[in-house]
């Protein structure tokens, strides 16, 4: 029987995705931050330091497992050993939350480093929720997918964005990571309402809430476009719409993510002590 329950057990509570630089200020002083996220994909070997750190994290902190190579979105089966090892790391973790992403990252035998985008057609569709299907049977826990960040969008697409992942939890019942930095990339870039996607968006199946930074370029039209990058802190827009979400959703656990040019702890623990703010604003 899956662990139906699991993604539940992160507080409504700030969380920061854990770098090992920070281990020592972290465990010494946390301030605001109850929970860590890490990469599984870093955490699959059997030992030395990395493992020794997470295993004394995780007497104190409650853990989510954030998965960035799966490719749920590919054409092609799941990599049966990448399977094999993520399971490995969940059933000595025992993490609160695992989470991975509506994308694809591989084709045939190669592999692409990046979160590459899907058209939302009914092919597409049936075809991630057998990954779904497999992975969850596989680790025996429910998992929740995150929403992408979007560049493009695709003409054959007949589901919007929201719909695609409503119906997603409904086949298959995992629940789903609302991304608000990518909603508000994917908002600009395509042009659409960032509080429109919010309001069609099922919260009720929301169990974990990232944001993260973003960088400012131009397309070559002149138009704006926003990479997510997770190199910097989270703009004033994004901490607005988070608002808007919380006041919508009620209390969610909150991340931080910083993953490229991660900052000093104060820096990253300031972050997440406004994502508290946020949290403290809204009924409980």
């Amino acid at each position: 029987m899956l662990d139906a329950a699991a993604h539940d057990r992160l507080p409504a509570a700030p969380g920061v995705g854990y770098k090992p630089q920070h281990f020592a200020q972290i465990t010494a002083d946390p301030g605001t931050v109850k929970w860590l996220e890490i990469h599984a994909e870093n955490y699959m070997g059997d030992g030395g330091r990395p493992i020794a750190q997470l295993r004394r994290l995780a007497e104190d902190f409650a853990m989510s497992v954030h998965g960035v190579g799966l490719s749920i979105g590919g054409e092609g089966p799941l990599d049966t050993d990448h399977l094999a090892r993520l399971k490995h790391l969940v059933t000595w973790l025992h993490p609160a939350s695992f989470s991975e992403h509506l994308a694809w990252s591989t084709h045939d035998s190669h592999f692409y480093n990046d979160l590459l985008p899907l058209p939302y057609t009914d092919a597409s569709l049936q075809r991630i929720c057998d990954h779904i299907d497999e992975l969850q049977g596989t680790i025996r826990r429910r998992m929740l997918l995150e929403n992408p960040s979007s560049y493009l969008a695709f003409a054959e697409s007949t589901w919007s964005e929201p719909e695609f992942l409503s119906e997603i939890s409904r086949r298959t019942g995992c629940g789903l990571l609302l991304d608000v930095n990518n909603v508000f990339v994917s908002a600009t870039n395509l042009d659409f309402s960032p509080q429109g996607y919010i309001d069609a968006f099922p919260l009720d199946k929301v169990g974990e809430i990232h944001l993260g930074g973003h960088d400012e370029d131009e397309d070559e039209h002149g138009h704006p476009l926003l990479i997510d990058s997770h190199g910097a802190e989270v703009v004033d827009p994004v901490w607005a719409l988070l608002d808007y979400t919380l006041a919508k959703s009620g209390p969610k656990p909150v991340l931080v993510e910083w993953d490229n040019d991660v900052p000093d702890w104060p820096v990253l623990e300031t972050e997440a002590a406004r994502a508290a703010t946020a949290l403290e604003r809204i009924p409980a």
